[in-house]
């Protein structure tokens, strides 16, 4: 249900038309923000073993590949690439997620007002429980990418943001087989990762690092 928090056995990630040629257009949030945000995803997924599909549009002969950020986290995985807008109505990526085996999908892409919105109506419709890091999505402007926003949750759609991703699949910071993993993505890619390596310098490796 939607109530209950996502674990690493529960849930599944789709990473969405992360290309050059869709950052172009995107004016909604600081392009390198989302950038910093879709690699915390990525990152996280690793770390926690979450099934994850990448998927393109058209990367050979319009939007470009997969950015490398992006894909250095899943150097095996081959993005599913499309001609559809709407990923849902792809074969190849609707196979991809049921085999995943996960009713959990978090979803995250460019644009918000099409490649986010078009599958997460469809799948909630097919009875999957969609969330959506709106941090790690953009559009053509700040109205689109709100207007997007209210369209997936008036229809079932759960909010979210990259970071709290992380932190709801660790929810301990003893478990110690993923808290320097969670670490090393707060540093690269969080303010608080600044405080994180400020305080290893004056107080020395031993430091606390989790609030």
């Amino acid at each position: 249900m939607a109530y209950e928090l996502l674990t690493p056995d529960t849930c599944a990630l789709a990473l969405i038309d992360h290309q050059p040629q869709m950052f172009f257009g995107t004016h909604s949030h600081e392009r390198t923000n989302v950038l910093h945000n879709v690699q915390i995803l990525a990152k996280s997924a690793k770390l926690f073993k979450v099934p994850t599909v990448l998927t393109t549009i058209a990367a050979d002969s319009f939007s470009g590949h997969l950015l490398p950020e992006v894909q250095s986290v899943f150097p095996e995985l081959k993005p599913i690439d499309r001609t559809s807008m709407n990923s849902w109505e792809d074969k190849g990526f609707r196979e991809a997620i049921l085999a995943t085996g996960r009713k959990k999908i978090v979803i995250a892409g460019l644009w918000t007002e099409v490649c986010v919105t078009f599958p997460t109506i469809q799948m909630l419709k097919e009875g999957f429980e969609i969330y959506v890091p709106t941090d790690a999505c953009g559009d053509i402007t700040e109205e689109a990418h709100e207007r997007a926003v209210q369209r997936i949750v008036q229809a079932g759609a759960v909010p979210m943001n990259s970071l709290q991703f992380m932190c709801e699949l660790q929810r301990d910071w003893a478990r110690s087989e993923t808290y320097e993993g969670c670490m090393d993505i707060f540093k690269a890619h969080s303010a608080y990762g600044i405080g994180v390596r400020y305080a290893k310098q004056i107080l020395g490796e031993h430091a606390s690092e989790a609030g």
